[in-house]
């Protein structure tokens, strides 16, 4: 079923979401101050790529206050606008029966496009 899921999410814009992660990765990467950034936005298309299959779980160790000033700036910069993005397909997808698992896919997209600094995703 996770195969099936994944599938239809690719066909049904999960593709161009990877591709606007990984470009957007690529244009941070080229300072060595967006590195960090980029990395994160990397992180993100992994999970808009096969969505099914992952989990979202904090880091076991403290990375200390410096991912919460990461954070807190990439809230800023581009978080928000992308964690609003989610969160309208979301509800879109959820208003249909059959859009439920797409949306609770979405959801978990919010979640990481907040703060993705000090969480990992990890397969099931």
């Amino acid at each position: 079923m996770k195969l099936l899921g994944n599938l239809i999410w690719l066909i049904f814009g999960g593709f161009a979401i990877f591709l606007e992660y990984v470009f957007a990765g690529l244009i941070l990467c080229i300072t060595i101050i967006g590195i960090p950034f980029g990395i994160q936005a990397f992180k993100l298309a992994v999970l808009a790529l096969w969505p099914f299959n992952q989990t979202i779980e904090y880091m076991d160790y403290a990375p200390g206050c410096l991912s919460t000033i990461m954070n807190i700036l990439w809230f800023f910069v581009g978080g928000i606008w992308i964690a609003l993005t989610h969160l309208f397909f979301g509800v879109l997808l959820g208003i249909t029966i059959i859009g439920i698992p797409w949306a609770k896919q979405h959801f978990k997209l919010v979640s990481l496009a907040i703060a993705p600094f000090g969480k990992r995703l990890t397969d099931r």
